[in-house]
């Protein structure tokens, strides 16, 4: 039941090619036990505003809403001096392991869990020449899957944010999910977030152009302002045919850019007149912001994207589209809860819920792969002084899968500070 219904979700179509394994989730709300493998454990962290959900309710408080998922097992790579996962485990009985081996098996021979999430964000991990953290993406994975192959067993896999660091890598995590059938899904909170006011593309509609701003980091968040852009784009006329080639510019060439129309100055307005951080800065935007960067994205069917990292002026993502057919103009801000308990992490957990008791992805893992090999290839622009990076590899077609709707209301945000 579960094989027929994952070969017919989104591009894992071909998996009939394969021989499969029983999945391991059910058709209901019983909880279902999951195991996770993370970086790091610690407070506020990916771990934290995950993890946690699980034993502690949405509200991180033990009074809000439990998810249907039984929390059985975990693996920390690294165990800094605030370390929670320790104290955690005692306080709520599940099992700290060694090895993801023995977090997936809880210490037996075989897979012994229906769900599993990889968590790789936070952490000393090194960078690359690209300003990548190279978390152990690919390595979770790949520890997770040895356990599903030779239990001939597979279980729902949800992976933090990017697939991995490299669109190579990223690559290698599809195809193999693809060959064993393991049902995969990842990527950022983005997608599910609130929206302010609660727009979206409609579906099959004819897009000429998409403008978004981020800021902070580019490997860390400009990855979820590919996500913003991406499950936007992908619902348009056609759904996704991949991208042709990106292009990452920096300092004046950003601005020189816009003057030239490779993207929408009103549009680019459009996006920032809907962020609350708009009021910080008064006179021009080039004046607010020191050190520009602008993804200039082209997609094989000709829509073209562009998102503006704006530090010192914008703290938060907002977006801005074109309807080819009309000629006017959407706008949004993508609303997140920048204090505990963060619930937008919990609109994530719903999705990872879902999939773990129907066996099917809740949004397609293909828009991951999309924003992962892009990013990759954007910062390989960078690296190269901006010079513009064709990408065949990325001529990734797939059907939106996942219709948003505007979430209830959150719960009542408290301080930051530690437990």
């Amino acid at each position: 039941m579960h094989r027929r219904r994952f070969l017919e979700y989104g591009g894992f179509g071909l998996l009939g090619l394969f021989p499969a394994f029983p999945c391991a989730a059910q058709e209901s709300r019983k909880p279902l036990r999951v195991a996770a493998a993370t970086t790091v454990y610690t407070h506020n962290s990916h771990a934290d505003v995950i993890l946690s959900r699980l034993f502690q309710t949405h509200t991180l408080d033990g009074k809000g809403e439990k998810p249907s998922l039984e929390f059985a097992g975990l693996y920390v790579d690294q165990f800094p001096e605030n370390d929670l996962s320790r104290g955690f485990a005692r306080q709520f009985g599940f099992l700290l392991a060694p090895t993801i081996r023995e977090a997936l098996t809880l210490g037996g021979a075989e897979l012994a869990v229906d769900g599993i999430l990889l968590i790789g964000e936070h952490g000393k991990y090194p960078e690359n020449s690209k300003g990548q953290t190279l978390y152990p993406r690919r390595r979770f994975f790949a520890e997770a899957l040895e356990v599903m192959t030779k239990s001939r067993r597979v279980a729902p896999v949800f992976m933090d944010k990017h697939l991995a660091e490299t669109g190579k890598d990223a690559r290698w995590v599809y195809d193999m999910a693809r060959r064993h059938q393991v049902p995969l899904m990842a990527g950022s909170s983005l997608p599910v977030l609130w929206r302010r006011p609660p727009l979206d593309v409609v579906p099959g509609q004819r897009l000429k152009e998409i403008v978004a701003v981020s800021y902070h980091t580019l490997d860390g968040y400009g990855f979820h302002a590919l996500e913003m852009v991406q499950c936007l784009a992908e619902r348009r006329a056609g759904g996704e045919s991949g991208i042709a080639a990106v292009q990452c510019l920096e300092g004046s060439a950003v601005w020189e850019a816009g003057r030239e129309g490779r993207y929408d100055a009103t549009m680019l307005e459009a996006a920032l007149a809907r962020t609350e951080s708009r009021k910080r800065f008064q006179g021009r935007l080039q004046d607010a912001v020191k050190s520009p960067v602008a993804f200039l994205i082209e997609y094989q069917d000709g829509l073209k994207a562009s998102v503006l990292t704006l530090n010192h002026a914008v703290g938060e993502w907002a977006v801005a589209w074109s309807d080819a057919d009309r000629l006017t103009t959407h706008s949004t801000l993508f609303w997140t809860q920048e204090a505990r308990p963060f619930a937008h992490f919990g609109l994530l957990m719903k999705g990872i819920e879902q999939m773990v008791h129907t066996g099917r992805p809740t949004w397609p893992v293909e828009r991951t792969l999309l924003t992962t090999g892009a990013l990759d290839a954007l910062l390989t622009s960078k690296l190269q002084g901006g010079k513009r990076v064709e990408t065949p590899e990325l001529a990734i077609a797939y059907k939106p899968t996942y219709a948003w709707t505007e979430p209830p209301a959150p719960p009542p945000s408290r301080p930051l500070e530690g437990p």
